[in-house]
């Protein structure tokens, strides 16, 4: 019965939300700080799912920026979670097809969120290209996920190295983001789903890698995002369990 009620809340929520952003959003289309609204709108809901966040950033990060903020990538209840974390002047990078999709995909797109075609692999450089030219010219941060597409379960995937040739040639420093486990994280039956832990850790400095060294750089921050997911983990698992 309790998923049942979360679920119409839920649907009830994306359509009502989706509707109002996009008045909203007509009113200033791909406007810098859109995404950052209505991503922490949505980000409210994990109230309702029973989950609570704990969020830690790096004390460097405020100070600095833009950034390309990379993230582990597990699956679909994200655009709830990590929503909820988005930075200012933030915008992701989603896929193309999301436009299509009625109000949160029209809500998705006019925030300000960069669009990409992932079936076309002769358009990869132009992605890099396209989202290293709004942070220079927008002066945005761009949140992606080097792994491409969700991991579901299967721990963090290899990086692909989009997200580190867009840093370097917008000239920005890269923030990996962890997220602890969310697999099987979320029962809808179930009152208490725990916690979630979410930390930005200190910015990588892209000055200090060329463009012939950004696989050492992919691999830098993999091997970072790695350590500390684990980390992550043994935190949540060492704190009281919820009612299962």
């Amino acid at each position: 019965m309790l998923a049942v009620v979360r679920l119409v809340l839920l649907g009830l929520f994306v359509v009502l939300v989706g509707i109002t952003g996009c008045i909203f959003c007509l009113i200033r289309p791909f406007h810098r700080n859109n995404a950052y609204l209505w991503a922490r709108i949505f980000g409210s809901v994990t109230r309702l799912l029973g989950l609570k966040l704990r969020v830690k950033m790096h004390p460097d990060i405020p100070a600095g920026g833009p950034y390309v903020y990379i993230c582990n990538h597990q699956n679909s209840w994200e655009i709830f979670t990590l929503a909820a974390t988005l930075p200012p002047n933030t915008v992701t990078l989603g896929k193309k097809s999301l436009k299509w999709i009625p109000f949160f995909g029209w809500l998705y797109w006019l925030a300000g969120n960069i669009l990409i075609d992932r079936n076309n692999k002769g358009k990869a450089h132009g992605t890099i290209a396209q989202a290293a030219a709004a942070i220079k010219k927008r002066d945005i941060s761009v949140w992606m996920f080097p792994e491409g597409t969700r991991s579901g379960g299967r721990g963090l995937l290899p990086f692909k190295n989009g997200a580190f040739h867009t840093a370097y040639q917008a000239g920005v420093d890269i923030v990996p983001v962890c997220v602890s486990s969310l697999h099987d994280k979320i029962k809808l039956n179930r009152w208490d789903n725990g916690e979630l832990l979410i930390e930005f850790m200190q910015p990588v400095h892209i000055a200090n890698y060329r463009k012939e060294t950004l696989r050492d750089l992919s691999k830098h921050c993999r091997d970072l995002m790695q350590n500390k997911i684990t980390e992550l983990d043994e935190a949540v698992a060492k704190r009281k369990p919820h009612d299962q």
